[in-house]
């Protein structure tokens, strides 16, 4: 085991090293304490600080910790934790990778590993995909130091696999430069495509299938990462509304509110602060609730505003999966709720629902209803919304999450 395997334990290379070694991760867990702490810590890490922390600086303790990790991960199998150790695994090596690009000094020995953009495209299979404009690749020093003024050149269909995730118009391929087939982008386009690679590859098979012998010795540890997701706020800033994208539970108080019927303080809480949870302001909350029969323009606008907390102390966050249950709120679960974000929180099935579509395909509703899209379908149900009784006060908030 090289210093280079720690480096990046991702890699084909860095995995058949350990299998050459012999390595029986059960007997691992159970006998080496320190690669368990090692392991605990990147996931720890991953969620507070969106990296995996220092490495260790034995290299063998340091390359075991990331199998480690990964069990740990798929035996806590929570969509929002799978999510944010896959990035912050890739974001620990986009930070290696492009210090190793940056560094032009002669690889003197296997104390100073450094890996090329030549190797790091092989990784991926990208060698024939990605190309500098120039036609040549070479260690990738130019691509940090000459920053954005080197351009490189990539297949259409690699590009849009790996662009998949990007936030924002210019990764959009209709705004891209398009070529014989290639999308021309600069080095820092690159390093982002590149560390989604890595992204992808360490989400690969999560969760994974674990063996009853190594869950068996993790059980404490899994635990307390349990006890740790389920203190933080883990919700990313979410400002996208797309109904149809929806948990079923929300989709049916949208329905019931739509359908004019009574809506259980609980049920009002619920639905009320999902919709300021994912980025609906006060004002067009309350143009939403205008459908109800029921609707009163002041309370609902008080109590809008008292569970966003600018009327209150408090930010009300939508109730977890589990209450959602013990109220009668949950209705019709889905694959989703059973299997990828295991009955955890309303916002991390929308996450998740997020996550897995494809950006071109997100119509927020609020640009549907600005260019007065209310016709039938989808723009429809997305006038379903949170209506507030117009007999309710700022009390039902209050009860409902007592």
């Amino acid at each position: 085991m090289e210093p280079i395997h720690a480096r990046y334990p991702w890699r084909g290379e860095s995995r058949q090293a350990v299998g050459e070694a012999g390595v029986d991760l059960a007997a691992v867990v159970a006998d080496d304490a320190a690669v368990v702490e090692r392991g605990v810590e990147r996931v720890v890490w991953a969620l507070e600080d969106g990296t995996v922390g220092d490495g260790h600086d034995v290299d063998r303790i340091e390359l075991l910790s990331y199998p480690v990790a990964r069990v740990l991960v798929s035996l806590v199998d929570e969509h929002v934790l799978t999510r944010k150790y896959a990035q912050a695994e890739a974001t620990a090596a986009r930070e290696r990778f492009t210090a190793d690009f940056a560094d032009t000094t002669e690889f003197k020995s296997a104390s100073t590993p450094r890996l090329t953009l030549s190797e790091l495209l092989a990784e991926f299979d990208l060698s024939g995909a990605i190309r500098a404009a120039d036609g040549t690749v070479g260690d990738g020093s130019a691509v940090v130091s000459d920053g954005a003024s080197r351009e490189f050149r990539v297949e259409v269909g690699t590009y849009l696999d790996l662009a998949a995730d990007q936030r924002g118009d210019e990764w959009r391929l209709v705004n891209r430069p398009l070529s014989d087939g290639e999308v021309l982008i600069d080095g820092e386009e690159l390093v982002a495509l590149l560390r989604q690679a890595v992204r992808h590859r360490v989400d690969d098979g999560l969760p994974l299938s674990v063996p009853d012998a190594i869950a068996d010795e993790l059980t404490e540890q899994a635990e307390e990462l349990r006890q740790r997701l389920s203190e933080l706020d883990l919700t990313r800033d979410i400002d996208t509304v797309v109904p149809e994208l929806f948990p079923p539970c929300m989709k049916h108080l949208l329905d019931k509110v739509q359908q004019g019927e009574h809506l259980e303080h609980h049920s009002r809480f619920a639905i009320a602060s999902f919709l300021t949870s994912i980025g609906m302001t006060t004002d067009e909350i309350v143009d939403i609730f205008e459908v109800n029969p029921g609707f009163g323009e002041e309370a609902t606008r008080y109590q809008v505003d008292h569970i966003r907390g600018a009327t209150s102390p408090t930010d009300y966050s939508p109730p977890a999966c589990a209450t959602m249950q013990s109220y009668g709120d949950c209705i019709g679960k889905d694959e989703i709720c059973t299997e990828e974000i295991n009955e955890s929180h309303p916002l991390n099935y929308y996450e998740y629902q997020l996550d897995e579509a494809e950006e071109d395909d997100l119509t927020d509703w609020r640009e549907a209803h600005e260019d007065g899209d209310d016709g039938d379908g989808e723009s429809e149900d997305a006038e379903h919304g949170a209506a507030e009784d117009g007999d309710g006060d700022a009390a039902d908030a209050e009860d409902a999450e007592a």
